[in-house]
Order: C-alpha cells, then sequence, then structure tokens
C-alpha cells in the first residue's frame, strides 16, 4: 500500500494552539525571478479552547472581492477571547488570480473552484486545492466560501447550500443559510447538469463536511450594500455555528427567502454571438418560453436578432453583464420557491 499523498505546500501558522495566528501557506514556485521562492497566501488561525472549527475562504474566484476585503475586516476585528473553538480565515485562497483580479490564475490559467479535490505535486492551483481538500476542510465543522458573480455575472446578493441527504447535515445548512439572512438563499444539487463540479463545497460534502457559499453581487466591483451583507453573514454564522456568543448577532432587516436552482433548465445560455439585450431585471418573475434575451449582430444590423428563452418558471437570480457575448456564455439563472 503506498503512503498517502502529502501537500508541499508549508503553513506559517499552528492550528493547534490557542491565540491569534498571521502568516502564510508557503507555496513553492519557482520562476525566472525567484528560483526558489513561494507564493504567500494569506491565513489567520483564531483559537480559544473547544468549540467548533469553521474555514472561511474568500479569493476562490480572484475578481470578487467582497469575500477578501468582508474577510480581511473579520481578521482585524474577531476578538478570540470571545470565541470558544478555532476560526481558520483565507482571504485570497486563490493567491495569484485575487492579485491579478482575474477569475482564474495568471500562473497556470486555473479555475480554483472547478479544481477539487486537487493534485499534492500539480500545477499552482491544483496544489490549493489538495491543501483545502486534505488539509484544512478535514479539520472544520462547516466551511464558508464567500463569492459574487466576478466581472461577467450580476446577482441578487445570495447566501447557498448544496441540498443535503443526511437529516442533521441538511438541518445545520438550513439554520446556516438563515443566520446568514441575505436578502435571498437558494440550495442546488451540487455540480449536476451545470457543469460546476470540482468545488470547495463539492470537496466538503466529500468529507461529510456541511458548506455555505455566497453570490454577493458582482459586476467585477464592491458595493457597501453587499459588503454588510457579508459582515453580518459572517458574524451571524460563527454565532449560529456556537463560536461567538449570541448577544453577538446581527439581526437582519428582512426574513431570507429560500429557493432551489434545480438543474440545467434554470439556466438560460447565448444560442449566438453578438450583442445581448436582456429583456428582464433582477427579481422579476417568469414563466417558460417567456424571452430572456435577443442577440443582436450590429455588423450586420438587417440580420434578424436571435431570441434566447427561459426554459422555466422563476425567479431571476443572476444576470450577465457585459453586452458582447459569445455562443455559450450564460446570460441568466433562475431560482424556485421552496417555502422553507
Amino acid at each position: 500500500m503506498s503512503p498517502p499523498r502529502k501537500s508541499q505546500i508549508v503553513p506559517e501558522v499552528p492550528f493547534d494552539k490557542d491565540g491569534v495566528h498571521c502568516g502564510f501557506l508557503r507555496l513553492f514556485h519557482s520562476v525566472h525571478r525567484s528560483a526558489y521562492g513561494f507564493i504567500p497566501i494569506p491565513i489567520a488561525v483564531f483559537r480559544n479552547g473547544t468549540g467548533p472549527t469553521v474555514l472561511l475562504t474568500g479569493g476562490n474566484h480572484g475578481d470578487e472581492y467582497e469575500g477578501q476585503i468582508a474577510l480581511a475586516n473579520l481578521v482585524r476585528s474577531l476578538d478570540h477571547t470571545r470565541i470558544s473553538g478555532r476560526v481558520i480565515i483565507l482571504p485570497m485562497l486563490n493567491f495569484p488570480a485575487a492579485m491579478a483580479g482575474t477569475r482564474t490564475s495568471p500562473i497556470d490559467e486555473g479555475n480554483l473552484n472547478r479544481s477539487f479535490p486537487g493534485d499534492p505535486d500539480g500545477t499552482v492551483t491544483q496544489q490549493i486545492a489538495w491543501f483545502v481538500a486534505n488539509e484544512l476542510i478535514p479539520l472544520a465543522d462547516a466551511t464558508v466560501d464567500l463569492h459574487s458573480g466576478g466581472s461577467s455575472l450580476m446577482y441578487i446578493p445570495s447566501a447557498l447550500a448544496r441540498r443535503q441527504a443526511d437529516p442533521d447535515r441538511a438541518a445545520l445548512s438550513l439554520r446556516l443559510l438563515k443566520a446568514f439572512a441575505a436578502p435571498v438563499a437558494y440550495l442546488t444539487a451540487g455540480g449536476q447538469g451545470t457543469g460546476h463540479g470540482g468545488t470547495l463545497s463539492g470537496a466538503a460534502a466529500t468529507h461529510g463536511v456541511v458548506s455555505l457559499g455566497s453570490e454577493l453581487g458582482g459586476s467585477g466591483t464592491l458595493t457597501p450594500a453587499a459588503l454588510r451583507i457579508a459582515e453580518r453573514g459572517l458574524r451571524n454564522v460563527l454565532v449560529e455555528l456556537g463560536i461567538l456568543p449570541p448577544e453577538d448577532r446581527v439581526p437582519a432587516e428582512a426574513s431570507t427567502r429560500i429557493l432551489e436552482v434545480r438543474g440545467a433548465q434554470d439556466f438560460v445560455y447565448a444560442a449566438e454571438s453578438g450583442v445581448y439585450e436582456p429583456l428582464v431585471e433582477l427579481g422579476d418573475t417568469v414563466k417558460a418560453g417567456q424571452p430572456a434575451a435577443r442577440i443582436h449582430t450590429p455588423e450586420t444590423p438587417w440580420r434578424e436578432p436571435a431570441t434566447a428563452q427561459f426554459l422555466g418558471d422563476g425567479f431571476v437570480l443572476c444576470k450577465r453583464v457585459p453586452g458582447r457575448t459569445m455562443r455559450g456564455d450564460c446570460l441568466f439563472h433562475l431560482g424556485t420557491d421552496t417555502g422553507l
């Protein structure tokens, strides 16, 4: 039997000592300008006695900024003497992509949230995925991976979780969704039918760890409203897990609307390349067969635009941002009410 494969990433911080420990994960990467250098992935570990462990990550995609800023703020503000357990924070998980402000890594073009469980001897992105999947997630009772729509999509600020077959994990997922207190939350079936495999949440599911995600806006920018939702959500999740005391809970303005994303029928894609004209807005309720967008070809203005239609009924959670689009680009996706 071959020995277990080990990550080549070296943490500068301990995970088993009380206190606040800040430093870097050293991902050694030899390049022309630095033969023996490493990529410094920032990490902070807060620990105080016994209790649950939560893994909090942002910058999984480098052009999504809400999580990066919310977690950086949390690193500076969290009082470890008020917690019971452990909080592991990585605000810039895909550090090369986050520094470049791009969805994928400029080093290997890796999309970290399609790279799990990774490879300890693989590319930079695969090594990050392996370390998270095999060194960090097994330490955790829950994970929160903060995302937004990045440069190409805009979401109604939302939280999300995978559907869980286990009743206890399903109940915890729903509690965390409601505690996060985003205006909208939705349940997914994972990557089934959408091509969204290889995710951090999938790696968590493999280890039986409950995972929470978010889609906190997008358009390649950061809004004060989305940041407030992220910061409130993080605090409330720590309270819900019993890591912070109940008096630290931040009240929400309204209850969360719980939706589900059923699969491929909730997504609309461009069937042609051109300039897309959206026919609905975020938050609209639509019907199957309703026109979603027209794809124009201004270079041949006499040609009739192609029309994309919704495949099912639902609530518009997400829309594409750039007007110029190519065949296969996602234009919209929907959610449907669950009554939860």
